[in-house]
């Protein structure tokens, strides 16, 4: 019987220093705190505050809110400080103007503003025709109340021809749509 346990202390204890090798390289158990004879101390400090998390998806919309009382109806008031403003629209046109005039005033044609804080546009859109055996140079302008347009700038159109081919003797006859 002694055998038998001299055999079972053989065993039995190298394995208790084994369990105690392997064991000292682990934490220690916290409930072992707990339970055991020593005091807890007292709290750290509180840490740092952690970033911000990453948004989440969109909600779903609400459902609509309910409509609102009806305002009170307002009055009308139909006080007119100043006129309205109606375009004043008038166009200067000819068929034929082939009365052999060369030189001085083509056509007339008059305007009545109707408003002193109103302004005036001038268009031309037809042909114009120069004639001539050697270089030569034509300008067309308008006048208003007599005196060529200056401001801003004046209304005109200019046609310039150099000198033809002297061989041919021939006579420049040159027409032109201007705007």
């Amino acid at each position: 019987m002694i055998s038998r346990l001299l055999l079972l202390a053989c065993v039995a204890l190298p394995l208790y220093g084994e369990e105690k090798v392997r064991n000292r390289g682990y934490r220690k158990d916290p409930d072992a705190d707990k339970y055991g004879s020593c005091m807890q101390g007292p709290a750290g400090t509180a840490g740092r505050d952690g970033n911000p998390g990453s948004n989440g998806i969109p909600g779903t919309p609400g459902i609509p809110g309910r409509d609102g009382l009806k305002g009170e109806k307002g009055e009308c008031i139909s006080e007119i400080f100043e006129e309205p403003w109606r375009p004043n629209y008038k166009q200067c046109a000819w068929n034929a103007l082939n009365y052999g005039i060369d030189l001085g005033k083509v056509a007339d044609c008059t305007f009545t503003k109707l408003r002193s804080d109103s302004a005036l546009r001038v268009l031309f859109s037809g042909s114009l025709r120069l004639k001539c055996k050697n270089a030569c140079c034509q300008r067309w302008y308008f006048t208003f109340n007599g005196a060529e347009c200056t401001g801003p700038l004046p209304v005109e159109s200019i046609i310039y021809l150099d000198q033809g081919s002297p061989e041919l003797n021939s006579t420049i006859n040159i027409h032109r749509t201007s705007s």
